[in-house]
């Protein structure tokens, strides 16, 4: 049986993924290789969902929950409870974990807010910032708006692209509060937000009635939901990464949702050091914060 030091061979790797720049399952093997050492300390101990792309992008894939009874008897996996029964997902603690997914056709990872050990616990809290539109000028102000806030209640902020069409902000949390209480206070911090920038920022979920504003999506933070993984490819054009950022990187022009792919990453990580590489020691709770926000409000 294959060990996760050794995991099995690359099969189909000249098989084309992503047509439009020609990125193959090989490719997509050898990026979440390289990438290993990044992204495990944000995938580990985590439930996954998988987005599977088995005959390219172009082509429909699907979302995957539950492993495969195929798989590997050391790739990691965690039994969690559903509606109506369980659901055993794949966990990635290892670079071969990586590996044997992406070999799978597996394009994006997309991890729980909290670990298996903790499960209705969260490590982290996001605010999703999903645009109207084209234009990332919004996106930034509202990354800003979110920052100013979460500093004026003691909380600490991170920045990531998300790959697709907006950015995440994050705080990572010490896993006092259950998954209710950190929804409760992203949504209560949201409308704050909202309050104070009406023209800029909306906490609606209903399309029609966000008029062009920014959406500040703080469903993520539920039990068995998810949010993209640090480090994952998208499954769009380019092949977009999921990418940490440090907060003065908001300023360079060039930047967007997808500034970064799996052809371009690996030259910013080898000039720049890891904008998350504090998160962990930073994790706090929110019991002042949430003291300091209803006086906001």
């Amino acid at each position: 049986m294959p060990s996760p030091q050794r995991p099995p061979e690359v099969t189909q790797p000249e098989r084309v993924l992503f047509p439009e720049s020609g990125i193959t399952k090989g490719d997509l093997v050898d990026y979440y290789r390289r990438i290993a050492d990044r992204m495990l300390p944000h995938v580990e101990g985590r439930p996954l969902v998988l987005n599977r792309y088995p005959e390219g992008i172009e082509e429909a894939g699907f979302i995957q929950q539950h492993l495969s009874a195929s798989a590997p008897d050391w790739l990691g996996r965690v039994t969690v409870e559903k509606e109506g029964g369980t659901v055993t997902h794949a966990v990635a603690d290892s670079a071969a974990a990586l590996v044997y997914l992406a070999n799978q056709s597996v394009v994006t990872l997309h991890v729980w807010l909290s670990r298996m050990d903790r499960l209705h616990h969260p490590d982290r809290m996001i605010f999703d910032l999903d645009p109207p539109g084209e234009d990332f000028e919004p996106v930034r102000r509202a990354a800003r708006a979110v920052r100013s806030l979460l500093d004026e209640v003691g909380l600490p902020a991170f920045l990531m692209t998300t790959g697709s069409s907006g950015l995440h902000v994050v705080t990572p949390l010490d896993r006092r509060a259950d998954f209710d209480t950190v929804r409760a206070f992203a949504r209560d911090a949201a409308d704050v937000l909202a309050a104070r920038f009406p023209d800029l920022l909306t906490a609606e979920q209903r399309k029609a009635k966000r008029e062009g504003r920014v959406f500040l999506d703080t469903l993520r933070n539920t039990y068995a939901h998810t949010a993209v993984a640090p480090y994952a490819v998208r499954a769009l054009p380019g092949a977009p990464v999921a990418t940490p950022l440090a907060w003065d990187e908001l300023a360079r022009p060039d930047l967007d949702a997808r500034r970064y792919t799996v052809r371009n990453v690996f030259r910013r990580l080898a000039r720049k050091a890891d904008p998350w590489a504090t998160m962990e020691k930073e994790a706090t709770g929110l019991e002042e914060a949430r003291r300091l926000l209803d006086q906001l409000r």
